[in-house]
């Protein structure tokens, strides 16, 4: 399967337009704070080192006030339940 990783960076008060995933997508924040919303149309606030994950089809759109650098991996058969395992907290 096919796996597409990009960075992204968002300015003050930058914003990614609501829009679907086109495949399952996971959204790692590396730096900075913003919000996130899916379908459900509340946004949710997240920060560094919090992720958000959309499934192929699903709406969303990210935003920031401040700046944000956030991590996107994209895949099909994407499923970070079955792809990664929570660290152990020191």
């Amino acid at each position: 399967s096919n796996i597409n990783i990009v960075c992204i960076h968002l300015a003050q008060n930058g914003l990614v337009g609501y829009h679907p995933a086109t495949d399952n997508q996971l959204f790692l924040v590396l730096q900075g704070d913003g919000w996130v919303r899916g379908e459900n149309q509340n946004p949710v606030a997240i920060t560094i080192g919090q992720a958000a994950f959309w499934q192929a089809g699903e709406w969303h759109e990210s935003g920031t006030e401040h700046g944000m650098m956030a991590m996107v991996i994209e895949g099909k058969t994407l499923n970070p339940a079955r792809d990664m395992r929570p660290l152990d907290v020191l």
